[in-house]
């Protein structure tokens, strides 16, 4: 695997493996790798000839009060996992390579609608700020094809979004959430979480579970399942950002006649904020 730190390198290394008839990938990561990170690497070699992932912790999707210093730096751990993991080509800018002319005066890449709420709402220009650095790195790769996780499933549904309104000739692959046995969502930010916090922590995923459930059996009085949901994370010590069942394609707030739908959460547990989100159709056995 080469790293590169400049954009001229990486063009360079990526025309190279055009000219050689390649199909090329790209899993964007902000680093600090985990098993759900290498799954999507995984799949971009098995999709494609030539892999590329990028890590780069993007200042401008956080806000002033976010973990944006403290965010884990684990380069080398990384570049191993990336290699085992089937990568060719890492990108590793600064973030002057990203931003030369400084963030103030950047052209700024916003999607509507489908921002809004959830953490949009939570997050205020957080998704302007992954749309602003997915197009760059787009521009930058040009991929044929781009792998994201489903964790983060509004930011999937931004740029899926972003990639159909700008005509951009990328397929976004979704891939499914990885899992530890108990149930938590693989992330970064699971480092963040003390013994105590990570034993209570698969809570959050076990609410949607009953959610869902709930749902498949007729009930659609989703305010009163959000709210005991909610109930049933705060006893196990999470602080609520937001529980909102929305339609999985739109992601306008569900109505009793949808069939696909989504339960999406972010709450607190001390001083982290986990999200996870549970996606079904009612058409579809369980």
């Amino acid at each position: 695997m080469n790293t590169v730190k400049s954009v001229r390198e990486l063009r360079a290394a990526v025309a190279q493996a055009r000219a050689e008839g390649k199909q090329i990938a790209f899993v964007p990561t902000m680093g600090n790798l985990h098993a759900g990170h290498a799954a999507l690497v995984e799949k971009a070699a098995q999709r494609a000839d030539f892999v590329v992932a990028s890590i780069f912790v993007n200042p401008l999707q956080f806000g002033p009060s976010e973990d944006l210093d403290k965010y884990p730096r684990t380069l080398l751990a990384d570049q191993e996992k990336l290699v085992e993991a089937g990568c060719h080509l890492l990108f590793t800018p600064d973030v002057e390579e990203i931003y030369p002319h400084g963030m103030d005066g950047q052209t700024r890449v916003s999607v509507p609608e489908v921002s809004e709420g959830l953490c949009g709402a939570s997050r205020p220009g957080h998704f302007e700020g992954v749309a602003t650095v997915v197009s760059k790195l787009f521009n930058m790769v040009q991929p044929d094809l781009a792998i994201f996780g489903q964790k983060d499933f509004q930011q999937l549904a931004v740029i899926r979004t972003l990639v159909r309104d700008l005509n951009m000739p990328i397929q976004i692959i979704g891939e499914p959430t990885v899992r530890a046995e108990d149930g938590l969502a693989l992330s970064s930010r699971n480092g963040y979480l003390n013994a105590e916090q990570r034993e209570a922590a698969p809570v959050l995923y076990r609410s949607l579970q009953e959610m869902a459930a709930a749902i498949r059996d007729g009930n659609r009085d989703y305010a009163t399942l959000v709210a005991a949901a909610q109930q049933q994370q705060s006893a196990a010590g999470f602080r609520p950002d937001y529980l909102e069942v929305r339609e999985s394609n739109s992601l306008r707030p569900a109505t009793a006649d949808d069939r696909q739908l989504v339960i999406l959460v972010a709450a607190f547990i001390g001083s982290t904020r986990l999200i996870d989100n549970l996606a079904f159709d009612l058409d579809t056995p369980a």
